[in-house]
């Protein structure tokens, strides 16, 4: 190809999908698609209803099954926020889109803008990268006894690589020099333990990077401290949905910050503030957020030309003193503006930079940062015994002498915890205790390798003598390692 097909090709329109949302939603939308097709923006937007009104339809997900196609063919969503209706039954359109389209990254800048917008901490400029797809967001809970209810926590190796590796190949882009990662490894050794382990093998492949590993609690308070020490952050789902707001806010404003929802094939770009239904049709909402996120649309779609003429012009205006409610403050503040008047003002400095804030300047063109796992031997997994978890009201001495009678020869009844604490045997009386039971079972004293159809045997003794299990797990190895966490005596 010439470099004037090249050209060319680059000033063709670029397909995006465009959902105008719920609340402050359609105006917010509007003012971002003023500025940046003022800019220059090159797109062919597609657009598609989601949120309130698809939900009152009687479609739970929130989306029609028709927009999907739209999705997948433009592979770019610009989407303003929604509206979820109360009680249940409705499912989260986020999660949905994010899990359904593989979006594994949620990339979130935080920096402030002082002195023109209100913050403690002038200096931070902090980008979390949260995992997306997986941990406790997996939805899966069930309630298991009258007293005790379950979620269950899913980390994987590859979710964990591919967040990762987006982290650091994020660094390097950007020229930023250091990724952090939190996690709660000295509790959750098994799930938040590999997050960590993938992170110190693929930190070991970028020597030109700085690396660190926190507790996410000795974390966050640092990053609430002090989050000028911190540059990219890395986290689990969980830990990276509440700390990328509370890094935000820290910043100056939620309200400010927009958020990039990367996958291999298709791409998310909205602001992370809700639909603020109380505000909408006022001409008050600050566009700021989904402008910002439309800025790494831009980016994302190789139009970072278009992107930093849009993001210094936003500059210049937050400097020049053009601020909404929600940012304004008379000591600063030149004019409080609403939403039309705030995205003429960023109009009418295209093509003008910031004198006290720092100028940005993206790429022209760019490809979107691409992940590719590293290779990995299967290993042996082996099964080595059960944990059947059982619903009893009496004492875990009575459980485990009933439970010792029904083991049989072939598998021993090694322990009970209750709510992981070890009940049975040597328990201490003072431990409070509910009607759920997790009850260990593996090979007799000799250890070694069980078949299901032991398992299956057990559990068939455990019904006729009126424990019926809640649920099983079976006890692996892998290569020989324990793929269970070890109760207390093991």
């Amino acid at each position: 190809m010439t470099d004037e097909s090249k050209g060319k090709q680059s000033l063709q329109p670029v397909p995006i999908t465009v959902a105008y949302g719920d609340g402050i939603g359609p105006e917010i939308m509007e003012a971002t698609l003023q500025i940046i097709k003022a800019a220059g923006a090159r797109l062919a937007i597609e657009t598609i209803q989601i949120g309130e009104a698809v939900y009152n339809r009687g479609i739970t997900s929130g989306i029609e099954p028709s927009s999907w196609d739209s999705l997948r063919r433009t592979r770019v969503f610009l989407k303003a926020p929604i509206t979820t209706p109360e009680g249940g039954g409705f499912k989260s359109l986020n999660v949905t889109v994010r899990k359904t389209l593989g979006l594994f990254a949620n990339v979130r800048p935080c920096l402030s803008y002082s002195p023109f917008v209100a913050t403690k901490h002038p200096g931070m400029d902090v980008v979390i990268i949260r995992e997306n797809e997986e941990d406790l967001y997996g939805g899966i809970e069930h309630r298991q006894t009258d007293e005790v209810f379950q979620c269950l926590k899913l980390i994987s190796r590859p979710g964990s690589e591919r967040l990762i590796r987006y982290g650091f190949e994020y660094a390097r882009r950007y020229g930023r020099h250091k990724v952090s990662c939190f996690t709660k490894d000295n509790i959750m050794k098994m799930t938040d333990g590999i997050f960590h382990k993938v992170f110190e093998e693929v930190a070991a492949e970028y020597p030109d990077i700085e690396s660190e590993h926190l507790i996410v609690d000795i974390g966050a308070a640092k990053l609430a401290d002090s989050p000028e020490k911190f540059d990219v952050i890395v986290l689990p789902n969980l830990y990276g949905d509440i700390l990328s707001d509370v890094a935000a806010q820290i910043a100056g404003s939620v309200g400010l910050a927009g958020s990039a929802n990367i996958g291999s094939e298709v791409a998310m770009f909205e602001a992370i503030h809700g639909s603020a239904p109380k505000r909408a049709g006022q001409n008050v909402a600050n566009p700021s957020g989904l402008l910002l996120a439309a800025v790494q649309m831009l980016v994302h779609i190789g139009q970072g030309d278009v992107a930093s003429k849009v993001h210094n012009a936003w500059l210049r205006t937050i400097e020049d003193g053009i601020h909404t409610y929600d940012i304004y403050n008379p000591s600063v503040s030149t004019e409080k503006v609403g939403t039309r008047e705030f995205a003429s003002a960023v109009i009418s400095r295209l093509g003008k930079k910031p004198e006290k804030l720092k100028a940005v300047n993206y790429p022209a063109e760019g490809k979107p940062i691409s992940i590719r796992l590293k290779e990995r031997r299967k290993q042996t997994k082996q099964l080595v015994g059960v944990d059947v978890f059982v619903e009893w009201n009496g004492s875990p001495e009575s459980l485990g002498k009933r439970l010792e009678e029904i083991a049989g020869s072939d598998l021993a009844l090694l322990m009970i915890t209750n709510r992981g604490t070890k009940v049975y045997p040597g328990g201490m009386p003072e431990t409070f205790c509910v009607d759920h039971w997790r009850c260990r079972f593996q090979a007799g004293a000799n250890g070694g390798n069980v078949t299901h159809e032991q398992i299956i045997s057990l559990l068939s003794r455990l019904v006729a003598s009126g424990i019926p299990p809640i649920k099983t797990e079976g006890l692996f190895t892998f290569d020989g390692q324990p793929g269970f966490s070890l109760g207390q005596g093991q």
